[in-house]
């Protein structure tokens, strides 16, 4: 990457501690600031494992994005060559039941990030090469039918307070790049999958609930249909983005994997069953349980990813079963973190760190 001082926002996160782990690891010169709350989906403990050389140039701060002065101190420290913003409140189901905590973190914390970039860039006389990149979901584009895909061109149609706040928060970015002139892009994923994402999710939910052969709830008739892409491969495309991006773009990342989301759980079964040996007779499919469908809930996304392809050189590395099983071979092995996680005990563990 030419861009060897990074702000992260949200990077003890699922996707933000992939893309840390990876960048460390590839680039010897790459140093990042770790910005994150810390709240229940962020775990200090990933970065436990980190070797000495890694470790040094990776500084965690334990804040809030809504936080002005901790913002303005930290670009006034470091002027950072990018920002990488993934810190986001990302759970749909938490969304609907809270949706006032989506609009601060996501609009307002956004927002409040992009006027202390502004004003840090415009103090250094505008660098040309400093980009912020804004990490954002394909949930904004609504739901699609059975025929077509996202793209660059897609209008915004939200459906739940997530989805409206990640595209309000799209919205100030290219407005801050229009006014302003602040080096701006944003990206628009597909769903992530792989190690470390917090087990409220689809994929970690269900595979906790098979190994400890709990019922697998599956939403209305488990015909919704999302397209998969390995947190690996989006970790990759925004180190390209990073490397090639230019100000003012839009970034569409997926995997080229439509599922149903009753043919991911039954994936997960089969890889999940024979990886443990579990007899014929204990099958996990049998504990798939149908659930009342939940509000507003999209019925199909898809990606048209060719032109990012296009224009950066980038394309996903891992088919949907590569990644899936990658995916259950980590979880299987790192059961202490996925205890600790679920327990609540690693907040404990931040507080005697970082208080």
């Amino acid at each position: 990457m030419n861009r060897k001082k990074i702000l992260l926002t949200g990077g003890a996160g699922f996707i933000g501690s992939n893309f840390i782990l990876q960048a460390l690891r590839e680039d010897p010169h790459c140093g990042i600031c770790n910005l994150d709350a810390l709240t229940y989906a962020g775990s200090p403990r990933n970065f436990l494992g980190l070797p000495r050389d890694q470790a040094s140039r990776h500084k965690l701060v334990h804040g809030n994005i809504c936080d002005a002065a901790l913002l303005e101190r930290l670009f006034h420290e470091d002027d950072f060559d990018a920002v990488v913003h993934f810190a986001a409140e990302s759970h749909v189901d938490r969304s609907i039941k809270d949706a006032l905590c989506f609009a601060s973190t996501n609009v307002m914390g956004t927002c409040t990030l992009l006027e202390a970039a502004r004003q840090n860039w415009e103090s250094r006389g505008r660098p040309r090469d400093f980009l912020f990149i804004h990490v954002s979901t394909d949930e904004v584009f609504g739901s699609l039918g059975p025929e077509g895909s996202f793209s660059q061109a897609s209008p915004y149609d939200p459906s739940s307070p997530y989805s409206a706040s990640k595209a309000a928060s799209d919205h100030f970015v290219r407005a801050y790049h229009r006014t302003y002139g602040l080096p701006c892009v944003v990206s628009n994923c597909s769903n992530n999958y792989g190690p470390y994402q917090f087990p409220e999710k689809l994929i970690p939910l269900m595979l906790m609930q098979i190994l400890d052969q709990k019922p697998l709830p599956v939403y209305g008739d488990g015909q919704n249909v999302r397209d998969w892409l390995f947190v690996e491969d989006h970790c990759r495309a925004l180190m390209h983005i990073l490397e090639k991006g230019a100000a003012g773009e839009t970034y569409i990342i997926g995997g080229g994997e439509e599922k149903t989301n009753l043919e991911v759980v039954h994936l997960l079964c089969e890889l999940a069953d024979r990886k443990l040996n579990r007899p014929a007779s204990e099958d996990s499919k049998r504990l798939i349980s149908m659930v009342k469908d939940r509000p507003g809930h999209d019925r199909r996304y898809a990606m048209d990813f060719s032109e990012t392809t296009a224009r950066l050189g980038w394309k996903p590395a891992h088919t949907f079963r590569q990644g899936l099983e990658a995916t259950v071979d980590w979880y299987l092995s790192n059961r202490t973190w996925v205890e600790q996680v679920r327990s609540g005990e690693y907040r404990n563990w931040v507080e005697s760190h970082y208080k």
